[in-house]
């Protein structure tokens, strides 16, 4: 086992690594930034390889920075930016649109038009959320009715969805796993708060293929282990939690 902790903090605006040792003392760091583009009014979107790129790199160079390697690092944990949307292929890796982040405003009419029915009353109850762009599932729900081919390629298994926890643990394992934790996923309007897991209700309201999502774990744990050949050696990826949560 390690002596160290990796933390990756994905952000709105950077991707940050830390080191910690078994003390909790902060041992090295490094951030790389990450920019937004504003295609039209109220529209915010990203680019999901460079999202993965800045994180990665930032890793390297806190590595190289602590002095050490991935033999010495017991375990990592992702924080990340919230409820931004990504639909990426699931054989080549390669994302069929831009990542909508969660400051998007593109889908305020329609969760405008949901507002006004009593349909809000039981996606609320359901989810304990507000029906609001900031949410994924009208995001997820515009680029899959969208961006051309891409639903029926959704509906065959061919496309994952998910946040940033899941876009960075696919990367981080090579592919492998296709992963969200519980407070990611208690985000995007699609998880019953009661059971923990997707709403079939929900998921046919928003018009969301099964076959899309992500499996809900937990927030902490034996998730999943990263492939060896990214950073020298497998390190198990023990946590995942979104950034509001995690600071909490």
């Amino acid at each position: 086992m390690g002596d160290y902790i990796l933390a990756c903090d994905e952000g709105t605006s950077s991707a940050r690594s830390i080191v910690f040792d078994r003390e909790g003392n902060q041992v090295a760091s490094s951030q790389t930034t990450i920019t937004s583009s504003f295609p039209y009014e109220g529209w915010v979107e990203q680019d999901a390889l460079e999202i993965w790129q800045a994180q990665i790199a930032s890793v390297r160079e806190c590595l190289a920075a602590a002095s050490i390697d991935a033999t010495d690092i017991h375990a990592i944990g992702i924080t990340n930016q919230r409820e931004t949307v990504l639909i990426w292929d699931r054989e080549s890796g390669a994302p069929v649109a831009p990542a909508i982040t969660w400051q998007c405003r593109r889908t305020a009419d329609t969760c405008a038009a949901i507002n006004a029915t009593d349909d809000a009353t039981w996606i609320s109850a359901s989810t304990g959320l507000k029906i609001d762009p900031y949410f994924s599932a009208t995001k997820l729900q515009w680029l899959l009715d969208r961006v051309e081919g891409i639903r029926g390629r959704a509906e065959a298994g061919e496309l994952a969805f998910g946040t940033i926890d899941s876009w960075l643990v696919y990367n981080f394992t090579g592919g492998t796993a296709h992963l969200i934790d519980r407070t990611n996923a208690s985000r995007t309007l699609l998880m019953n708060l009661a059971t923990g897991e997707w709403d079939p209700e929900l998921l046919r309201f928003f018009d969301v293929p099964p076959a899309l999502l992500p499996t809900i774990c937990e927030s902490s744990g034996a998730l999943t282990t990263s492939e060896g050949d990214l950073l020298g050696s497998e390190i198990p990826i023990a946590g995942l939690v979104g950034d509001q949560q995690g600071a909490l």
